[in-house]
């Protein structure tokens, strides 16, 4: 699906305009809809950006670290709460939770110990376990936000001791294969962009290292292209259940800490960050390595996204994440997602569920209940604004799917004649009539 005229001409812009403000070598960004890159917006010619170019990833690594995480908690492998020690013994901080990992909720130190990561050879997993013990813990945990890398380093010892296989490896085999993302790679791979520091009084560019950052890779390693990362915000807005369930990545985007307690407009979930634009919330993540910075952010509900790269260590002024976040809203205001067509059902639902419809009552409020085929769901809406939706779990029971009414149990109760008279939804009973005692 591509972008109107007019809305090309606005991303263009801001492209264009970020590029020469903030003196980046090159800068890519993508748009996507609907599990495609529906425009490429580029600019700058050092070298000149195009969809199969790679530039580092740098922490949206950590999305699909998360993601292999989360696998392992749906195949029953490990759970959120285990404690570290169950899986990485005699660390020191062996009482955080996969979970507060995860969320940056640990109160763990941001980096490792030695010199700065990022440029650095870390070695194995060993070297990285030697540097950690109990004064790591930099805040009490759960009580504040305090983003960590070093919990993403963890992170890949702990998967790597769960499957015995190790993190770039795993990666490979359950999300950039399946996915198709070919060019998502550990290493750098040709073509790809050299990652410049910008000289901040001549312009002149100092290439930067380019570090296999060993134990420490799961928080920031990866090399992609605008075409492959297109595919990763594909897959957040609608999950491949073959890589991961719904369910799952929904989990992943509730907030786990807010980390803007002034204002709300930013959060952590279970590897994603939340960030807060109006009424719409983004999830996504940010990226950067030394000579790179990326973009990372996904509206779920209209499946639309952006992503981008840039060659330089950071923009002279703003940032490739807000200006991602720019061009996704004003995507979103330009081009409003389109409502699906209605269909009319191909046949009136079974008798056992077109008694349950129609409209109830509870203390005076109506609750109107209609049948969607296509999802084989009762569907209640009450006050024109509020949607429950329930899928059957057995005779007379549906379990809510949405809302506050979610996991919450819809019982029929009946008459001796064996006709509906109330729908008990988690205690709060609805009768056929507005006076008729509950």
């Amino acid at each position: 699906m591509s972008l109107l005229p007019d809305t090309v001409r606005q991303v263009d812009a801001l492209v264009t305009g970020a590029q020469s403000a903030g003196r980046t070598p090159s800068l890519v960004i993508g748009v996507v809809r609907d599990g495609a890159l529906a425009h490429l917006a580029t600019a700058g010619e050092h070298p000149r950006p195009h969809a199969d170019l790679q530039y580092r990833l740098g922490s949206i690594s950590k999305t699909m670290t998360a993601t292999l995480v989360m696998q392992e908690r749906d195949a029953g492998r490990l759970a959120l709460d285990d404690p570290l020690e169950r899986h990485l013994p005699a660390t020191g901080v062996g009482t955080l939770t996969l979970r507060q990992l995860l969320g940056h909720a640990s109160g763990l130190q941001r980096e490792p110990d030695g010199s700065w990561w990022e440029r650095s050879e870390v070695g194995e997993l060993a070297a990285l376990l030697a540097g950690v013990s109990a004064d790591k813990i930099a805040y009490p945990a759960h009580r504040s936000y305090h983003y960590s890398n070093l919990a993403y380093g963890l992170l890949g010892g702990v998967l790597e001791a769960v499957t015995g296989t190790g993190w770039a490896e795993l990666l490979r085999q359950r999300i950039l294969a399946p996915l198709g993302m070919s060019r998502t790679t550990y290493a750098a791979t040709e073509p790809f962009a050299r990652g410049y520091v910008v000289h901040p009084w001549h312009d002149t560019l100092r290439e930067e290292p380019r570090t296999d950052t060993g134990a420490m890779a799961p928080a920031g390693q990866l090399w992609s292209t605008a075409a492959d990362l297109a595919r990763w915000a594909a897959f957040l807005a609608d999950p491949a259940p073959e890589v991961l369930a719904a369910e799952t990545l929904t989990e992943m985007c509730a907030p786990v800490v807010i980390s803007d307690l002034d204002s709300w407009t930013g959060g952590h979930g279970l590897g994603l960050e939340l960030y807060r634009e109006g009424e719409r919330v983004y999830v996504g993540h940010g990226g950067s390595m030394p000579g790179y910075v990326a973009a990372l952010a996904v509206h779920r509900p209209t499946r639309t996204a952006v992503i981008g790269f840039a060659n330089s260590y950071g923009f002279r002024t703003g940032s490739i994440g807000a200006l991602g976040q720019q061009i996704l809203t004003t995507v979103l205001d330009a081009e409003p997602a389109t409502a699906r067509p209605w269909r009319p059902a191909a046949a009136p639902p079974p008798a056992e569920v077109s008694e349950l419809t129609g409209r109830w009552w509870w203390m005076g409020l109506a609750m109107e209940v209609s049948w969607d085929s296509e999802r084989g769901e009762l569907v209640a809406h009450q006050r024109g604004e509020r949607v429950h939706r329930f899928a059957a779990e057995g005779p007379d029971r549906w379990r809510g799917r949405t809302g506050n009414e979610n996991g919450e149990l819809l019982t029929v109760l009946r008459d001796d004649a064996g006709r509906p008279v109330a729908l008990d939804i988690a205690t709060f009973v609805f009768t056929r009539t507005p006076d008729q005692e509950p």
